[in-house]
């Protein structure tokens, strides 16, 4: 995981890339559930980035649920989780945040569709 972390200086905070890109590689199949990732000293020292960042950036991948933090273990992917009792108002706040991503970065939201189907393969 560590050699596809990429920082751009493009205004976006680094602990925001480190989440996105992280949480993309989770999205894309390339980190399983249950897999270990590297230590945020680990992330830190090879990206060269203060420590707290990397914190802030694997606490939120905890709070969206992506992560599973053990103290002394390390962090891993979260199991693929059970569905949300309110399914369709969570796709919704999903969808618009990825929209609101997306615009931001001048892709247009048929470009983002095609993209996500690639990403999810042709048994989606």
């Amino acid at each position: 995981m560590l050699g596809s972390l990429i920082l751009q200086d493009n205004g976006v905070p680094i602990y925001v890339q480190l989440r996105d890109q992280i949480a993309a590689a989770i999205g894309r199949g390339e980190l399983k559930p249950g897999e270990r990732l590297a230590t945020m000293r680990e992330v830190a020292v090879a990206l060269a980035v203060d420590l707290n960042t990397v914190q802030r950036a694997y606490q939120a991948l905890a709070d969206e649920g992506l992560l599973t933090m053990v103290q002394g273990r390390g962090s891993f992917v979260a199991e693929t989780p059970a569905r949300p009792r309110n399914r369709e108002n969570e796709i919704h706040i999903l969808a618009a945040k990825v929209a609101a991503q997306a615009r931001a970065q001048g892709i247009t939201p048929d470009e983002l569709a095609d993209a996500l189907k690639r990403v999810a393969g042709p048994d989606a």
